[in-house]
């Protein structure tokens, strides 16, 4: 007896790696984390595998639906589980749910089930309007879970013909582009990748505002085909909708790879909407898609399949449709799809149908009902199970498998390493380092081209020319000292920034970013942070600005305001030619091991600010970390070549403009001023403009071993964009891009008396505020003044302090030591 109650207590925290169980009930107290472990297929009856325990400890990954989940011990140890002979009578049970209703519908209520059905399509059917598809665009909505193909997708039907914006009022990123169908234009919109229709975050409600709001002419709904049932559920959600629909079947190549054979027109049938199988990294049938998608816009309307939820559930929704049925309509939300959020327990569209009091009592005495009809669980969960039901039916007819679930594939293969207790760390830093390397071996050699090209080529054609044509030595100097000299010494290092943009781009195709996150939920949940944290922290080497907005998908706000003031501490590619410069002149055999030391000195200071905060601000318990481990996936070389082109585009759009600008303002600064008593150009720059700001501020510095003006300057013009600190110098210090690293020494030994004086300014570059761009981003996403504020405060006083601590002990420890 006992043991009978031990096992019908144990947890899913208390199953081994290998082990199986079936879940018995998902219990945990947090709603939304409830919400969506039971959207992600924790329902009742369904059998899960533990496959293993991350290198730290925490959190688990789990196998279940044919896909990995990985989950903390916190939220497995409120999943009850049975295993053994008793998981498998579980399941037997779960799977005679219909049988288990008591609550068969009367002759009446099956008369007016059919009545409702009848209204609804010939009243609110939405007739389509022909005549109007002809004289303007129409727009198509690409919905899909995270890891898709989606954007892949989204790049094949528009190319290069994109926007990227944001959705209005929210910080979530809006993506439209231009396709061609029948010789006329569409506008297509990649809404945001999303595993449901529930509010659990910003990206689920806005996708699912636009579908219901703004209601597209058609939805392409973008499936994995090697994870039919977990990507289904999402489709099963979209025909609640009840909008024109298509489904695009991504993937087949690996499915036939697999063994699999997937019957397209059977799956067709079964959910009531085209099915076209489709290849998006090769551009196989997309075309057809598009036509597909096309002829769906004449439609109107797509009634979702009569089975998707049992007897017992479609009546409870018919009586909640009655409840509500004129008020959804009043607010024009389709009364079908409100019925069924009302059913879950959906707050928001409770909150926009504006219901009384007693309609409220009414619809809780609906879902009592509906509750108390099952041993399964609660409403939400109910409802999850019975689309998950659905699925299970339509998968095991349309889906035969070559090879058995279970067997170890290619991702299970890397993952044995990449996730290995003892390797994935080591592996890990040493991604880390061929970045680096990568960076500053062949992207030097880029770099030094480039170099070479604008100032020794095009600055001195500039200079000649000029001087060929007597121009005044002012307009001279304002070109080439200040225009050329500027934007050159940044453009000088872009095929740096394009190799690490690429890494970075290969490493978030691939899916490792998401085992990132799962090796790092331990670690960082020390300092009060989630594992998702780690992705845009990862993203934050590349630019703070996607990275402070790769936030958002952080459901806890106080997670994600933490997260965006640690970002900036991730030093940025901006920051890559203020290294370049000062390693070349100061540590020319070293350069690679400094800039390393650099990036590992920023996050230490992440951490330890992370721990401040912690205690002192952000205090409680970080959110819930359930994040899906995509299979590894080789990225196209379209797709990264778009991404890194769309990072570079950006930064010559900086160049051409923010830094052009600021490079002939900081000539004019540096070059006027008062002199002699009267304002006109000076001789000695230290009279000038700048000079007597920078002047102002250099005390400030003489503790961090920089304390001259034209180091306080070059920092000031960093606010502007970070790759100014170059033009800066390079203007101050005359010296030419294309100079060898001794003559750029030399040329900056009275700032810099030693390399460790060098050095301190670099950790100062690294951890103060990040460029102006950045903090309006930051501005925008906390949607608050004091945040920002609190934000920069905190960055200039860490900047200090490091810069201060690393001059301070390593002057004692030379002198200590002699060197």
């Amino acid at each position: 007896m006992t043991t009978q109650v031990q096992q019908k207590q144990r947890t899913l925290e208390d199953v081994q790696p290998g082990e199986s169980g079936v879940i018995l009930r998902v219990g945990n107290e947090n709603g939304p984390v409830k919400r969506r472990l039971v959207d992600m297929g924790l329902t009742p009856g369904t059998e899960v595998t533990v496959r293993k325990i991350a290198p730290f400890g925490d959190p688990l990954e789990l196998n279940l639906r044919g896909y990995e989940l990985s989950l903390r011990r916190a939220d497995a140890a409120q999943i009850q589980v049975a295993t053994g002979e008793e998981g498998r009578q579980r399941a037997q049970t779960r799977k005679r749910r219909i049988g288990m209703v008591q609550h068969l519908p009367d002759e009446e209520t099956l008369r007016r089930m059919d009545a409702d059905h009848a209204h609804e399509q010939q009243v609110h059917g939405g007739v389509p309007d022909y005549a109007s598809h002809d004289t303007r665009e129409m727009k198509l909505a690409l919905v899909g879970n995270p890891n898709c193909g989606k954007t892949t997708l989204f790049n094949a039907l528009t190319g290069s013909n994109q926007y990227v914006g944001n959705w209005p009022g929210v910080t979530v990123e809006k993506k439209e582009g231009r396709a061609e169908v029948d010789g006329k234009p569409v506008t297509v919109v990649d809404l945001p990748g999303v595993y449901s229709l529930s509010p659990y975050s910003m990206e689920e409600i806005v996708a699912r505002d636009f579908i219901v709001g703004e209601r597209p002419d058609a939805i392409i709904d973008i499936i994995d085909a090697t994870n039919l049932e977990r990507n289904l559920y999402l489709t099963a959600q979209l025909l609640e909708l009840e909008r024109p629909m298509v489904i695009a079947l991504n993937f087949m190549d690996e499915v036939e790879k697999r063994g699999d054979k997937i019957d397209v027109e059977r799956l067709s049938e079964a959910l009531g909407v085209p099915v076209i199988p489709i290849t998006a990294r090769s551009g196989e049938n997309i075309q057809t898609l598009l036509e597909a998608a096309h002829r769906q816009m004449h439609v109107g309307v797509t009634l979702e399949p009569d089975d998707l939820y049992d007897d017992f559930t479609h009546q409870i929704h018919h009586k909640v449709g009655e409840l509500i049925h004129d008020r959804a309509y009043e607010a024009h939300i389709p009364a079908h799809w409100a019925s069924i959020k009302l059913i879950e327990g959906d707050q928001l569209v409770e909150k926009a149908l504006g219901l009384d009091q007693s309609t409220r009592d009414r619809l809780e005495e609906i879902c009592r009902e509906y509750e108390g009809a099952y041993e399964l669980g609660d409403r939400e969960t109910l409802i999850a199970d019975a689309r998950y039901q659905f699925i299970q039916g339509v998968v095991s007819a349309c889906l035969k498998r070559g090879k058995p679930l279970g067997t170890p594939t290619l991702s299970d293969r890397i993952d044995a390493i990449v996730t290995h207790k003892f390797l994935a760390i080591p592996v890990f830093l040493v991604m880390m380092l061929a970045m680096f390397a990568l960076t500053f071996g062949p992207g030097q050699v880029l770099a030094d081209g480039v170099d070479f090209l604008i100032g020794s080529c095009f600055a001195e054609w500039v200079r000649a020319g000029l001087a060929a044509a007597g121009t005044a030595p002012w307009v001279e100097a304002l070109l080439v000292d200040g225009v050329i000299a500027g934007v050159g010494g940044v453009l000088t290092f872009l095929p740096q920034i394009a190799i690490l943009f690429l890494f970075l781009s290969f490493l978030e195709d691939s899916g490792y970013m998401a085992r990132a996150a799962f090796i790092m939920d331990r670690l960082l949940r020390r300092f009060g942070l989630s594992g998702k944290a780690f992705i845009p922290m990862l993203m934050g080497f590349g630019c703070t600005v996607p990275a402070v907005m790769g936030a958002r998908t952080m459901e806890n706000e106080k997670d994600r305001r933490m997260t965006i003031m640690l970002v900036p501490f991730m030093s940025c590619s901006a920051r890559l030619p203020v290294y370049g410069l000062l390693t070349a002149a100061f540590f020319p055999k070293y350069g690679g091991v400094v800039v390393f030391s650099l990036y590992m000195l920023g996050l230490l200071f992440a951490i330890g600010s992370g721990i401040l905060l912690k205690k002192l601000v952000f205090k409680g318990e970080p959110a819930a970390f359930v994040l899906e481990l995509p299979p590894y996936r080789l990225p196209t070389l379209k797709n990264m070549a778009l991404h890194v082109w769309e990072k570079v585009k950006g930064f010559l759009v900086k160049a051409g403009t923010l830094i052009l600008a600021m490079s002939v303002l900081l000539w004019f600064l540096q070059s006027f001023g008062v002199e002699n008593g009267t304002f006109g150009m000076v001789s000695n720059a230290e009279a000038s403009i700048l000079g007597a700001i920078g002047s102002f501020l250099a005390p400030v510095f003489l503790p961090l071993g920089f304390g001259t003006w034209q180091a306080a300057v070059a920092l000031l013009s960093g606010l502007i964009a970070k790759e100014m600190v170059v033009s800066s110098m390079s203007m101050f210090y005359g010296f030419s891009v294309t100079a060898s690293g001794a003559a750029i020494a030399a040329a900056l030994g009275g700032t810099f008396q030693s390399p460790l004086a060098a050095y301190s300014f670099l950790v100062f570059v690294l951890l103060y505020v990040p460029c102006v761009a950045a903090v309006s981003t930051i501005r925008k996403e906390m949607n608050s003044v004091k945040w920002t504020l609190a934000s920069i405060g905190w960055q200039l006083c860490a900047a200090w302090l490091g810069s201060f601590l690393v001059y301070q002990i390593g002057s004692l420890l030379l002198r200590v030591f002699g060197a």
